[in-house]
């Protein structure tokens, strides 16, 4: 078990590192699983790739606003994600 801390200031510290850590783990988590869904759909050719490149870019642009992604990794993966789409389509 880890010593809690025994100043005030550093107990509610705590606390609100271990809520922001929930919220963050949950929003890679999403952004995640939109990436992985429209993986999917380009791999089994779905036609629903399009919808859910909208929705897995804006999934990885909202991580980047956040600060859960570099802007550079967020940028990165949209183009991969772009050019397999483009790919998939011709």
């Amino acid at each position: 078990m880890n010593p809690l801390p025994i100043i005030k200031s550093a107990i509610e510290r705590a606390k609100t590192n271990v809520k922001a850590n929930e919220r963050n783990s949950a929003q890679l988590s999403s952004m995640r699983t939109a990436v992985k869904k429209f993986e999917k759909a380009v791999t089994n050719h779905d036609e629903k790739a399009a919808d859910l490149f909208k929705v897995a870019s804006s999934a990885v642009d909202r991580a980047a606003s956040k600060g859960l992604i570099k802007a550079n990794k967020a940028s990165r993966d949209k183009s991969r994600m772009a050019a397999r789409l483009a790919k998939a389509n011709a």
